[in-house]
């Protein structure tokens, strides 16, 4: 018996597809590459809705990890194609998503015979090619890649159940928006390879995956003016900066070489992140080397208590409005904000167990700090 169809799904469809119709033009233009065929409005609510549903049927206790890529296997490389193509329903769904759970393994959607059906599964997808992610039951993550095929996918919205949230373009043209966070909303321009891969992001992404919890600050590495809002010694400080993260950073491998790099990145960057879950802050420079990790924040001398920051979230609908930090999430928050209180120059990355997260920033405009709050562009 077909489930009732899932509300959201309609109400998402529309504003997914004039997303992409704003930025197809500029890919085609400019990307020097394929790009994928746009979706309708049709196409991604049935997508939605099917999926929706397959996330909420678990198969032998596993919920269905599943992600869906809207493409022709003409458009993908080396695809694997069944040879009599599935149902786009939620059954079929969750008894094929064991085969495709593990990360970077999409299954191919497309219509057959005028009707929308699962083709088989691929590991590459085209650029702005539409990718539909279960991240939890009821949790779905729509987004798309926009630059290296194995780096973060732009989010361009989140249902959960019957909240549907879609991020925010006009976020990036803040005047306070940290670059970090025009990198999670896919506004650095389709620059070349080297250029595109931002680190901070992948750091937030693993930091958010480990579940834990944990800070991280970016600090100046032309200064040491942070170590006055750091109790000293260090618990964890290390005895040289660390260096394989930012030399890893400086490295422009070849075009045959760049798997094995991202491979040995990706290492690097769990490790780095994984020193987050120890109690205290792990620090770490503009440059990417890591200087210790456990470090207490303490307020500098001289400087006032943070008593408010400015809270964001760069979604669509949201107005800006002010919280003392404890009510971000407690004491590692209210800590990473007052170093950045009292080192302007600074970045704090703070991710909670529940799996939200937030960057902390100067915000000269406002003369405070400002609050980000991205777990939508982490999912």
């Amino acid at each position: 018996m077909r489930e009732q169809s899932y509300p959201a799904a309609r109400r998402v469809a529309q504003k997914v597809v004039a997303y992409f119709a704003r930025h197809h033009a500029e890919f085609r233009e400019g990307a020097g590459e394929q790009v994928a065929s746009m979706p309708g409005a049709e196409d991604v609510e049935a997508i939605v809705d099917a999926v929706f549903w397959a996330s909420l049927r678990p198969e032998e206790g596993y919920v269905p990890r599943i992600t869906i890529a809207f493409l022709s296997p003409e458009q993908s490389v080396h695809p694997l194609r069944f040879m009599r193509p599935l149902p786009l329903e939620p059954v079929a769904l969750s008894r094929v998503a064991p085969a495709v759970e593990r990360p970077g393994i999409h299954l191919g959607v497309w219509p057959v015979d005028g009707e929308l059906r699962v083709w088989g599964a691929t590991r590459t997808v085209p650029r702005l090619c539409l990718v539909l992610e279960v991240a939890a039951p009821g949790l779905l993550v729509l987004k798309y890649r926009r630059g290296e095929e194995r780096g973060k996918f732009v989010n361009v919205a989140v249902l959960e159940g019957d909240q549907m949230k879609i991020v925010d373009e006009n976020a990036s043209s803040l005047p306070d928006c940290p670059s970090l966070i025009t990198s999670m909303l896919g506004f650095e321009s389709p620059a070349p390879w080297a250029e595109s891969v931002n680190i901070l992001v992948q750091l937030a992404v693993s930091m958010r995956a480990h579940g834990r919890g944990g800070s991280l600050l970016v600090v100046p590495a032309d200064s040491d003016n942070w170590r006055e809002s750091i109790a000293q010694p260090v618990q964890y400080a290390a005895y040289e900066p660390f260096c394989e993260l930012a030399n890893l950073w400086r490295e422009v491998p070849d075009e045959t070489d760049r798997r094995v790099w991202q491979e040995e990145l990706n290492r690097v960057v769990d490790a780095v992140a994984g020193l987050t879950a120890v109690d205290g802050a792990a620090v770490l420079n503009t440059e990417y080397a890591l200087l210790g990790f456990g470090a207490k924040i303490i307020r500098r001398r001289g400087s006032p208590q943070v008593e408010q920051v400015t809270v964001t979230e760069p979604i669509e609908g949201d107005v800006a409005t002010l919280a003392h930090p404890e009510q971000l999430g407690g004491t590692r928050h209210l800590s990473a904000a007052q170093f950045v209180h009292d080192q302007h120059d600074a970045v704090a990355l703070v991710a909670s167990q529940d799996g939200k997260f937030t960057v902390f920033a100067w915000s000269p405009c406002e003369e405070m700090v400002h609050a980000h709050r991205v777990d939508t562009l982490l999912l």
